[in-house]
């Protein structure tokens, strides 16, 4: 095996380097050339958010020139602290994008960082690329929990270009390549959704191929039968599906299965990406769909009117945060702190109907229900005197009435 751990390597001398490690061709190759670059040990680290299929990810890791592999489970994690933070802020980027990768990244990093401390890493490195978002999402997390820890991004050093000069290099350092069949579509999926990228959607004219979505099926094959769901909330997260508790990563997968045998949750949408440019994403978000569904629509019942639109305004600059990788910034911090103290009376239960790929609100209720029939009813009550109006509205629009009245010279 080239790159001998005796010694600088071609670039510089590193101690020990964790990898994010997926165990596909890119990060394989990077293994031997961390090693050939570094003269380093390199530790694998494989996070579980939901995606990971870890069969022979080991021995993968081992014959490419890693010293071990680190495997750590943060489906939990992932839900409660990441993604549920997310839904109860209703954190939404530019109207459409419910932050999949971008809540996965943070996790996944300060694991890296944790295992780097444990390992007595020097530095860390990751496959992203140099156009997209999560080189970001990776850095910021590494600068914000350990600024001392060496960053390596073999992408913006290397001279391989695409897939034949890494399986050229595959072959050279003696790397097994993986044999899996190569998707056309770049693809990263965990347990809140799946996102496609790549071929013919880099084009937006181009409609989706229906054989492209994995985990929900096309509503118009969906079942030709309704189905109601009970979400149940306690302050602003999810804690139950039709009366049965679960845990924050067993609710999401219960309802991505329910929500994707009805086809709920597409998205195809054109985006901004951190670093300049528009690209074309389709993403599958069944469970989040339908929890995003539940949760706005019980806050219409325990939030005033003033509340909701200052919560709205800071949950679009929260969403701009955790897009932009700024999870552990003092400011995203900040603003969840408001968002736990806002949602304290969010709690009930909302039902949801669910038929070939729309989620319909059928009821909603709370002990903490701002509505009251006897205020609501046309009928004449004693808290809300109809005569009322006259003078509200005569004051309400006084500016208007001014406005006029100048134009007309009154």
């Amino acid at each position: 095996m080239a790159g001998s751990t005796n010694g600088n390597g071609l670039r510089g001398k590193l101690n020990k380097v964790v990898l994010a490690y997926s165990g596909g061709l890119d990060t394989s190759v990077i293994v031997p050339w961390l090693r050939e670059n570094y003269g380093c040990e390199v530790v694998c680290f494989t996070a579980d958010v939901g995606q990971v299929k870890l069969d022979g990810l080991e021995q993968k890791a081992k014959a490419s020139g890693a010293c071990q592999l680190v495997v750590k489970d943060l489906q939990e994690e992932f839900v409660k602290d990441y993604i549920f933070p997310c839904l109860r802020a209703g954190a939404i980027y530019e109207r459409k994008y419910l932050l999949g990768t971008s809540m996965a990244r943070p996790v996944i990093a300060k694991a890296m960082v944790d295992v780097a401390k444990a390992v007595g890493a020097d530095a860390v490195a990751h496959g992203c690329t140099v156009k997209g978002n999560d080189q970001v999402r990776f850095e910021l997390t590494f600068f914000a929990l350990d600024p001392k820890l060496n960053v390596v991004v073999p992408w913006r050093e290397w001279d391989i270009t695409g897939r034949e000069d890494a399986i050229e290099y595959a072959k050279k350092h003696n790397v097994p390549v993986p044999v899996t069949k190569q998707s056309i579509y770049s693809r990263d999926g965990n347990l809140w959704h799946l996102s496609h990228e790549g071929d013919i959607l880099e084009d937006p004219e181009n409609e989706p191929n229906k054989d492209m979505f994995m985990m929900t099926v096309d509503p118009e094959d969906a079942p030709n039968v309704p189905e109601y769901i009970d979400i149940g909330i306690v302050k602003g997260i999810p804690v139950s599906v039709n009366g049965q508790e679960l845990s924050p990563a067993s609710l999401l997968k219960k309802l991505n299965e329910i929500g994707g045998k009805h086809g709920i949750g597409r998205i195809d949408m054109v985006e901004n990406r951190l670093v300049g440019m528009k690209s074309r994403g389709v993403y599958e978000t069944p469970g989040g769909t339908i929890l995003f569904a539940a949760a706005r629509e019980l806050e219409s019942l325990t939030l005033d009117r003033e509340t909701i639109q200052f919560k709205d305004s800071v949950a679009l600059k929260y969403a701009e945060m955790v897009y932009a990788g700024r999870w552990f910034d003092p400011l995203r911090e900040s603003m969840d702190a408001f968002m736990e103290k806002i949602s304290e009376t969010t709690t009930g239960s909302v039902t949801l109907k669910l038929f070939k790929g729309s989620v319909t609100v059928t009821s909603r209720k709370s002990p903490y229900s701002l509505y009251r029939k006897d205020i609501a009813s046309f009928e004449s009550g004693d808290v809300y005197d109809q005569a009322d109006a006259a003078g509200f509205i005569k004051l309400y629009g006084l500016p208007m009435r001014v406005r006029a009245m100048l134009k007309e010279g009154i």
